[in-house]
């Protein structure tokens, strides 16, 4: 019998990771990044499509990867109108709320439409995705906001979140069902997320603005001074959502994304770089905290993941404000690929529902 082959396309700030299945086995995984200069020159997420739908077919040509021997490309999800979490085929009407920029803007709203392209260029294949960044599992009093037309929303790494929820738990003998967590996001984007019970209960809108400032993430900033910026004149609605998102944290401050360079800056007297990662990691570290609030405190424990999990400065520095919550588990890296590539193989295997995707508001 053939192995179901599938291609995995996940979309962050900077980077592009790539991996390849056959059945449930890993044959190929990799990241491809995008230099912050290549990235600046496309004036909005969209503007990126060509960038990044050729570095996939460039990766798959040097890999001998064959688009009609695919049964799946399988993408990290757009932002969309909330939905329950689970596998889905990604169909047009996901595309067009994804790039509509209503409820979010962040480049994984682009992974839906080259997963659907490539598909329609292969014999076979169709697009998947898996808990996207819209799954919704909040709890009523997380909705509110101040503003009555504004509630808050749930969107941030929920594949990850999950994934990696559920790998902590399975590495002690628990179920994820069993657990209360604190699970932090330390990628190109940080969210805290509060996970009750097998529930994501609620976190940020980390995708467009929500929590800690991060590599090119203003994230919550004072609001008056926010209003003012938006009218000043220096910026129109594109160019100021780039802005906050795209031009924020670490780039405005200090010119670059790059954690092992700012750490070399710190470690070598530069003062200025070396405070500024220690305030992201004080945000960060506020943020738990606040969350552990929605648990009433009763948190099994803290996790850690994401690219910057693997810098003993950053967890440091957090951990020392928060191990009093919780034990801090860290969890380097991620298992979105995983996650997207074996969710997949179930789904097209008969072993899981492939769900549709049916917006209740037509754009």
């Amino acid at each position: 019998m053939k192995p179901i082959k599938v291609f995995a396309i996940n979309f962050g700030s900077t980077s592009t990771k790539i991996a390849y299945y056959e059945d449930d086995v890993c044959k190929l995984t990799e990241s491809i990044s995008h230099p912050a200069e290549e990235l600046k020159k496309c004036a909005s997420i969209q503007d990126q499509y060509a960038l990044r739908k050729d570095a996939i077919l460039q990766f798959m040509a040097l890999h001998d990867i064959d688009l009609n021997d695919l049964d799946s490309v399988t993408t990290r999800g757009g932002q969309t109108e909330p939905l329950v979490g689970g596998t889905y085929r990604v169909n047009e009407e996901m595309i067009a709320q994804a790039a509509s920029g209503k409820y979010g803007t962040h480049v994984t709203n682009l992974g839906g439409r080259i997963a659907y392209d490539l598909c329609k260029e292969s014999d076979h294949a169709i697009p998947l995705t898996t808990d996207t960044p819209s799954t919704d599992e909040f709890e009523p009093l997380a909705r509110y906001s101040g503003l009555k037309e504004i509630p808050r929303v749930s969107s941030f790494q929920a594949l990850n979140q999950k994934a990696m929820s559920r790998y902590y738990a399975e590495s002690i003998g628990k179920k994820y069902e069993e657990l209360n967590l604190v699970t932090v996001m330390l990628g190109g984007g940080i969210s805290v997320v509060a996970h009750k019970k097998g529930r994501m209960i609620d976190g940020p809108n980390a995708l467009e603005g929500d929590g800690p400032f991060s590599n090119n993430r203003c994230c919550s900033v004072p609001v008056g001074a926010l209003v003012r910026l938006c009218y000043s004149g220096k910026y129109d609605l594109e160019g100021m959502l780039h802005h906050i998102n795209g031009e924020g944290g670490l780039v405005s401050y200090l010119g670059t994304t790059d954690i092992r360079a700012i750490e070399k800056r710190a470690g070598s007297g530069d003062d200025y770089a070396k405070e500024v990662l220690e305030a992201m990691c004080y945000q960060t570290a506020k943020d738990i905290g606040a969350y552990a609030t929605v648990l009433k405190g009763d948190v099994d424990a803290i996790i850690f993941t994401g690219g910057m999990a693997n810098s003993e400065f950053i967890t440091s520095r957090i951990k020392e404000r928060v191990s009093f919550i919780a034990p801090v588990v860290i969890l380097p890296g991620e298992r979105e690929m995983e996650s997207l590539c074996l969710n997949s193989y179930k789904a097209l295997r008969g072993e899981i529902p492939i769900l549709t995707f049916e917006p209740k508001e037509v754009l």
